[in-house]
Formats: C-alpha cells, structure tokens, sequence
C-alpha cells in the first residue's frame, strides 16, 4: 500500500480511499506529467502530508499548492440538503493554517505553498497554469463547483482531479457539482470507495 503503515491524522478520509488519491498522484510522477500538484480543502493536512511524502519519494520537486479557508465549512447551498448530513454545518472542521503547518514540521517535512482562503475568493493568480493531478475536498456544492471551474481549464490532457464524498448520501452537493459543471463538456469519470476520478477523453 502506497501509505503504509503510517498514520491517518484525522478520521476524513480512509485509508482506501486514500490509496484511491496517492495511486493518482503516483501515476502523474511516474508518467512525468507536467504541472502542478493541487489540493483544495486540506482539514489538519493527512493527504497533504501523504502526497509531500510521494513526491520526496520520487525526488519531484514540482509545486505542491494547498487551498483551504482555515475558517471550516462555509455555509450549503440548496444542493446540500440532506437529513443525512443535518451535522455539516458552516464553520465545522475548522483548523487554522498555524495546525496545518505544524503537522508539517512534526513530520519533518516541507510544507506546501499554502493559500489561505474561500474558493470563490481565490484569484488566476492564485492557480498554477497548469496542473497535473488536483484532489478536491471541498465537501459542499458551491466549493466543489469553484474548484472544478478553477482547476479543469488548467489541467494538462493527461492529469487527472480525484473528488472526495462522490455519491455520498451525506454530502449530496458534491455528485450535484460534478453533474452541473460537466453538463456539455467530454470528460471520463471512474469511482471507488466515495472518490470520483475524472480525466479528459
């Protein structure tokens, strides 16, 4: 397994699901697919910490830029709307940027370029020009459907972007983003253990 026997900081995502998003990071090291590596929604940073410890590993030393408000959920959309998921609400799963950093440190390792922020707020100047996988945590429909918007223009005809809580009754705002930003355009979607895996045809 790709993440080994090391620990999961934080119970957001599952080792399975985690193999899910480092197998994609890996094929864009081994296939040398240029771009930058993205992450937008970071929580405490337990795939943030994975995908820096895949890239050492492979002696990559492309950009690593990590998205995330710091300030925990922003408010749903009508989108979101589920009596599974009463429990997500605006400001939960907050971490300040000065956690995330620290997990870095304990861990001996370099921390990503980090930009602190809401989506909807983030600027082109804010996103590389190009991208070579982008893994969206975003858990709610506005934040899904900005990271798409940001991040598809940018990436390269062979990256990939792996999407967290794809056809999770509790988050149904992310299926809904994905469904609404496609409407129109080519694109190949594949799933396993609640991450969608989206490429270009």
């Amino acid at each position: 397994m790709l993440s080994g026997n090391l620990p999961l900081i934080s119970d957001q995502i599952s080792r399975p699901a985690l193999e899910v998003v480092l197998g994609e990071v890996q094929k864009a090291l081994d296939n040398k697919i240029p771009g930058a590596i993205c992450e937008f929604g970071c929580y405490v940073g337990t795939t943030s910490l994975f995908i820096r410890r895949l890239l050492n590993k492979s002696q990559d030393d492309r950009p690593f830029h990590v998205y995330d408000s710091f300030e925990g959920l922003p408010p749903k959309d009508q989108q979101d709307n589920s009596a599974a998921g009463v429990y997500f609400t605006a400001g939960e799963l907050k971490v300040s940027k000065k956690q995330f950093l620290e997990q870095f440190h304990k861990a001996h390792l370099k921390a990503p370029i980090t930009h602190k922020g809401w989506f909807n707020e983030l600027t082109d100047q804010d996103i590389p020009d190009q991208i070579a996988f982008a893994f969206l945590d975003g858990d709610f429909y506005g934040s899904i459907l900005t990271s798409l918007q940001l991040v598809w223009p940018r990436l390269h005809d062979k990256g990939s972007i792996a999407i967290d809580d794809y056809r999770r009754e509790t988050l149904p705002g992310v299926e809904q983003a994905i469904t609404d930003f496609f409407q129109g355009k080519r694109y190949k979607l594949r799933y396993a253990h609640n991450i969608a895996v989206i490429t270009k045809p």
